[in-house]
């Protein structure tokens, strides 16, 4: 399943409908929350039952795609086997707790009720609702989900289902060593830069949050503030995404191997100096996409454990963090029971902007790669 996320343009009636939609599943979402209490088993289709002697009692909910509404029935139960899987693995867990307003930003449509005619969205209930389809989008789609960010944005995210394609094989392998001063270093001899955008929004942030705190609360100019404010963190995680969808993506592109430290970033995040540096660099996220890019592509992303990788100096008088690299390569390909690699003779390491990767320009290293022959 791969999803497609567009932004969409609803007009001031059409955005009271979808705003009315948010507020008529929030209710549905609490009435079946209700209605768990006291049941030692909580039955999903009992519930569904339900919504049509509550449409009776309450008639605007005809308003709304009756899956719309049964689909919050089924986000309830999916958030209590979150819970119950989170108390198995030993976390405290509280309590689900009733939604007030404002505290629903989405609601899905599951498999009808929508479709995309003559490059506008039409959604049943809404009507026609124009859409920036900015990229095609391939295989079957399966669900939408509409959401309303903090900003005031909408956006529509189609779920789809489409077949895997490999990718050619490169008879290439890479290690890479994760780091703060630099986002990671590889063994082809790249090191790029770490983009630190929390630290480069955050003057911009501040701002924002001291004039927010300055408006009257209740007021319209307090809402242009928040709004500002929304929009300063949206474009972080905007900038934050995009260079972290671009840089797996090349090294998925030109490697059949990829092999990286399974950190434990929650344990190293509660060193309170290195915390926001850690969670800025967002190398879980990272991690994430470059594993699921790794399997649509037919790749293999390995991951080792991560220590000593940077004490053992098994090569010589090399940079620290590409002897790093080097380790864990090493320890990735022997766990796959391949050849470990012969590192090359190191001139200066190549040093790549974050820029560099934003605008899809990662240069190749200056020396061959340390395993070009392990096929």
């Amino acid at each position: 399943m791969l999803a497609y996320k567009f932004r969409i343009y609803p007009s001031g009636a059409q955005e009271e409908k979808l705003l009315l939609t948010l507020n008529l599943c929030r209710f549905v979402y609490n009435w079946a929350l209700e209605g768990l209490n006291g049941q030692e088993k909580p039955n999903l289709y009992k519930l569904k039952r339900g919504l049509p002697k509550l449409k009776e009692k309450r008639p605007e909910l005809k308003e709304v795609h009756s899956q719309v509404l049964q689909n919050e029935v089924v986000r309830l139960y999916d958030n209590l086997k979150t819970l119950a899987a989170l108390k198995r693995n030993g976390r405290r867990v509280g309590r689900l707790r009733f939604k007030g307003r404002g505290w629903f930003k989405s609601f899905t449509h599951p498999q009808f009720g929508f479709k995309i005619e003559n490059g506008k969205l039409v959604l049943s209930k809404v009507g026609e609702i124009s859409i920036k389809l900015h990229r095609e989008m391939k295989g079957k789609v399966k669900r939408l989900t509409v959401k309303r960010e903090c900003s005031g944005r909408w956006f529509a995210i189609f779920q789809v289902e489409d077949e895997p394609k490999p990718l050619p094989r490169t008879g290439k392998a890479i290690g890479m060593d994760m780091g703060i001063k630099h986002f990671l270093s590889d063994t082809d001899g790249r090191q790029i830069e770490n983009p630190r955008f929390y630290e480069r929004s955050l003057e911009r942030i501040r701002v924002r949050h001291r004039q927010l705190s300055k408006k009257q609360k209740g007021s319209k100019n307090r809402e242009k503030a928040r709004v500002k404010l929304a929009r300063a963190y949206e474009r972080l995680v905007n900038q934050r995404d995009d260079f972290l969808h671009k840089l797996p993506r090349f090294y998925v592109n030109n490697y059949d191997v990829v092999v990286a430290e399974d950190l434990n970033i929650a344990g190293m995040a509660k060193n309170r100096n290195l915390a926001r540096k850690i969670l800025d660099a967002s190398w879980g996220k990272f991690l994430h996409m470059l594993t699921y890019k790794a399997e649509r592509a037919g790749r293999q992303f390995v991951k080792v454990d991560p220590r000593g990788t940077s004490q053992e100096y098994n090569h010589g008088e090399l940079d620290r963090d590409y002897n790093a690299a080097l380790n864990i390569l090493e320890r990735g390909l022997v766990g796959l029971g391949r050849p470990e690699p012969t590192p090359a003779e190191m001139g200066p390491l190549l040093s790549v902007p974050a820029q560099a990767v934003i605008a899809g320009q990662v240069p190749s290293a200056k020396q061959e790669a340390p395993c070009e022959s392990w096929e």
